[in-house]
């Protein structure tokens, strides 16, 4: 059994390029898909706790959001496996990295300089309530720019007509040269 903090992801950054040998799961022969890679946006925070009006509260700090590429649920077709298409999943990763960036303010406006009440009948609790808690709440947030990215991703898939129509992943690829 493997579980997911063994898992070796591959985290965007300007030197994050996909290579076909990232791509370790075996084809879905029930798809007509030649490629497939598994993004998802993860986080990490700092949650502290202080004392406001008689009130134990928590606020939410250092929020970092990454974009990860999980090399074990992706997957391509060998016999398919082209410089276009790697180009084109390589898109797949731009996208959710250009996604996350113009959502960063969303997560600042909801979290900082924010306080949240929390529970618990000592202080060891309220700590561990706030941990929970504001996980929670992040965890919420990153739920629905997931949600986001897998419809553009599916824009992006018929637009570009999963990387065949080179006109359009070429304006994509310029697009994505601003990252």
């Amino acid at each position: 059994m493997l579980f997911v903090s063994e898992i070796e992801f591959i985290t965007w950054s300007h030197n994050s390029h996909l290579k076909w040998t990232d791509f370790k799961a075996e084809p879905n022969p029930g798809v007509f898909e030649d490629s497939h890679s598994v993004i998802k946006y993860g986080f990490t925070w700092l949650v502290n706790s202080d004392k406001l009006n008689d009130e134990i509260v928590y606020f939410v700090d250092n929020i970092k959001i990454s974009v990860n590429f999980n090399p074990l649920l992706s997957w391509v077709r060998h016999s398919e496996a082209t410089p276009n298409l790697l180009e084109h999943e390589q898109g797949h990763f731009n996208l959710a990295e250009l996604i996350k960036r113009k959502h960063d303010k969303i997560f600042t406006n909801k979290f900082h300089d924010k306080f949240f009440s929390t529970r618990g009948q000592n202080d060891a609790q309220r700590k561990q309530f706030a941990k929970e808690d504001s996980g929670k709440m992040i965890s919420n947030e990153i739920d629905k720019l997931n949600d986001i990215l897998s419809n553009k991703r599916d824009e992006y898939d018929i637009e570009t007509d999963f990387g065949k129509n080179l006109e359009i992943q070429s304006k994509y690829n310029q697009l994505f040269e601003t990252l």
